[in-house]
């Protein structure tokens, strides 16, 4: 380890200054993607269905 670093736990404050950061490095959630598939196989049925209702009629 470099020189120079400081353990958070070696000192009472710098282990509150530590603890008490926001976790700003943690990754945000990604929206589910579950609403667009089934739109999407919606949109696919719907069109399946009107192609077939078009080609017996």
């Amino acid at each position: 380890m470099p020189e120079n670093y400081t353990d958070p736990s070696g000192n009472t404050e710098a282990f509150r200054a530590f603890s008490q950061t926001p976790e700003a490095a943690a990754p945000a959630e990604t929206p589910s993607r579950l609403p667009l598939i089934i739109g999407a196989a919606v949109v696919v049925v719907v069109l399946v269905a009107l192609v077939a209702w078009l080609a017996t009629s």
